[in-house]
């Protein structure tokens, strides 16, 4: 397992972006990002393979979540444009064997950042 923490997180404008961060104190292989509002189950985001070549998007940010990495950096980043009041949640990334859109594939967790568009 790999300690992971993100950033990036914030207040934002409906139709605003922010980009969140996850530095990971180790080597990591398939990442995730999942977020999880009040009252709401953890769903999945988006989630990247070991070398970037694979992506996968929950309907509801395709199109306007970018998920990407940088090895060399041990960071995991998602870049997310025209925000949407549904989008405010906590954000937590992810690390597991292999990139999935389930959260019982992933073994390390971050402790989350906060996401709240504002109408």
């Amino acid at each position: 397992q790999v300690h992971l923490v993100e950033s990036g997180g914030g207040l934002v404008q409906a139709g605003g972006s922010l980009r969140l961060s996850c530095l990971a104190s180790g080597r990591t292989k398939g990442m995730g990002w999942f977020r999880q509002a009040p009252g709401k189950e953890r769903e999945f985001v988006a989630a990247i393979s070991w070398v970037g070549t694979n992506t996968l998007y929950a309907d509801s940010v395709k199109g306007r979540f970018t998920i990407s990495r940088d090895n060399a950096k041990n960071t995991l980043y998602l870049q997310m444009n025209s925000l949407k009041p549904e989008d405010t949640a906590v954000y937590f990334c992810s690390s597991g064997d292999y990139e999935s859109t389930r959260s019982d594939d992933y073994n390390s967790w971050g402790q989350g950042t906060q996401v709240t568009v504002t109408s």
